[in-house]
């Protein structure tokens, strides 16, 4: 008896190939032929899911094949990534930038001003990144958008699934943990002279009390 395939995972990535930021080749024509995907859900902004709604731009994206610890679904949204109620991304390769440098601008002005917290995923793939990448440090400060810098599609999956993750954690899980008893504080205080490693900061705190 033959075994049939059971229904593929929404977390399981497309497995097409496509360029960094380009809209990834491999979605279905649009239309009623026998070819044609069903409709897909749309996602306002604000609205809940347990998942990563991800644009069809992203259909083929190598990233994808790096979301594996949250679940995510194609869905119809403006940006390229919707990670939770307020916050969204969108993705751009460096090197399809050189190519299209109006690209993101577009993007940034189609997005407009949804959601809470936009950010920018860029993936550094060219050998000299920096004029680049200053441009668009830029560009992300007068959109009020977060640049996030990644050096490889792994990377770029890492950031989405942390974010996802973090999306109803309290913040005092990312701040900072500051020792409050007299001798760690001393410490923190001196090694902040560059100079000044943890064990110069015991000798003077040993010799100065």
């Amino acid at each position: 008896t033959s075994r049939r395939a059971g229904p593929r995972r929404a977390m399981e990535a497309p497995p097409l190939p496509a360029a960094g930021g380009d809209p990834p080749g491999g979605c279905a024509a649009a239309g009623g032929g026998p070819g044609a995907l069903p409709p897909l859900p749309t996602l306002k902004p604000g609205a809940k899911s347990s998942s990563i709604i991800v644009s069809p731009r992203q259909r083929g994206n190598p990233v994808l094949r790096f979301v594996r610890n949250v679940p995510w679904e194609f869905g119809d949204i403006v940006a390229d990534y919707v990670l939770g109620q307020s916050t969204c991304a969108l993705f751009l390769s460096l090197r399809y930038h050189h190519l299209h440098p109006s690209y993101i601008h577009d993007r940034l002005r189609g997005l407009g001003r949804s959601f809470e917290l936009r950010l920018l995923l860029l993936q550094v793939d060219v050998k000299d990144p920096h004029p680049a990448l200053k441009d668009l440090a830029k560009v992300c400060v007068l959109a009020d958008c977060t640049l996030l810098l990644a050096w490889s599609p792994e990377e770029a999956g890492r950031y989405l699934e942390t974010y996802k993750a973090y999306e109803q954690k309290p913040p005092d899980l990312l701040k900072e943990r500051v020792e409050q008893d007299f001798l760690s504080r001393m410490t923190d205080c001196l090694t902040s002279v560059k100079s000044v490693n943890k064990t110069d900061a015991l000798s003077l705190l040993t010799a100065f009390g």
